[in-house]
């Protein structure tokens, strides 16, 4: 068998987001609003500050009104709920993204499940979560990145997943979880496999789709694959690269690429695969949220159109 086809997650990401600049162009010319986009960072992590800063230069981008609230480290719970509330009541702001994770002793669920759920842009308020669980996709929005794997999943095969067998490693709520239910929706058969299922590598030999979220650096070994599976890797682990020069590391995800990519038929690297689509799933979100608020039918982003 030749190597597997390698996805481009920068590009495919490019296309959704040239969707949401002429859905977000559309709005404003039909309705006179921009999207609206709030993003709030509580302390000074630099990794946060990184990707907030990236989700606010992507906003403004996609021509969003791109606010971004930054909070001290002491802030407390009573201060963050009454900002996030402020956005809530705020009309001109269709999405809400609290950067995760809060510095202690912040209570970051509380404040998530306090985000209207139509505002909930990263898809994590349990009435998002439940519309998901009972297959409603028109309503609710979809976690970011099993939204972005699901991307994938959909050129590969078409919308319609029936008869193949998809095994989800890890069962997390941020992704296994809705990753599962989204290939679910789609009609494959789902196996949510995680830390105690028994023979791991078997069950994934079973699976036509084999989705890797689990944070084990290249777990996922070659006789753990299908001949001509689709591997989606949503690991993002760092490792020590001392070819690289002493104290020098790498990015690596949860599938050994190297040798998979041998048997697989389609396969996502790290970095460079899933994680671009994440950032780009959330204009989608934003754009969609944004389309509803105003009564307008929004664009569909999750299908093989794209």
């Amino acid at each position: 068998m030749s190597a597997a086809r390698v996805i481009d997650g920068k590009h495919v990401a490019s296309t959704v987001i040239r969707r949401v600049k002429r859905a977000a162009d559309q709005l404003e010319r039909t309705s006179g609003v921009k999207p609206g986009l709030a993003v709030v960072i509580v302390g000074d992590d630099p990794a946060s500050h990184t990707y907030v800063g990236a989700k606010s230069r992507m906003a403004r981008e996609c021509g969003f009104a791109s606010i971004q609230r930054t909070l001290p480290a002491e802030t407390t719970q009573e201060e963050l709920a009454s900002v996030v509330q402020s956005l809530n009541d705020d009309p001109s702001i269709h999405g809400i993204l609290v950067q995760l994770p809060l510095p202690k002793p912040l209570q970051s669920d509380l404040i998530i499940q306090s985000i209207l759920p139509e505002k909930d842009v990263d898809g994590l308020h349990v009435v998002n979560a439940g519309k998901l669980a009972t297959g409603d996709l028109e309503t609710g929005l979809v976690s970011c990145t099993p939204a972005g794997a699901m991307v994938f999943v959909r050129r590969s095969h078409g919308n319609d997943l029936s008869g193949l067998n998809a095994v989800v490693i890890g069962r997390s709520n941020l992704f296994g979880k809705p990753m599962a239910q989204l290939l679910l929706s789609a009609d494959a058969t789902v196996t949510m496999a995680h830390s105690r299922t028994k023979n791991l590598p078997q069950v994934c030999r079973n699976a036509d789709i084999l989705v890797a979220a689990v944070g084990r650096p290249e777990m996922v070994k070659t006789d753990w694959i299908k001949p001509g599976a689709t591997v989606i890797d949503v690991g993002i682990n760092r490792i020590d690269a001392p070819e690289n020069g002493e104290g020098k590391t790498r990015l690596v995800g949860d599938v050994a690429f190297k040798e998979c990519a041998e048997i697989a038929d389609v396969i996502t690297p790290v970095p460079g695969g899933v994680g671009p689509m994440t950032i780009a799933m959330l204009m989608a979100n934003t754009v969609i949220a944004a389309c509803r608020a105003n009564g307008i039918a929004p664009p569909r982003f999750y299908d093989t159109e794209i």
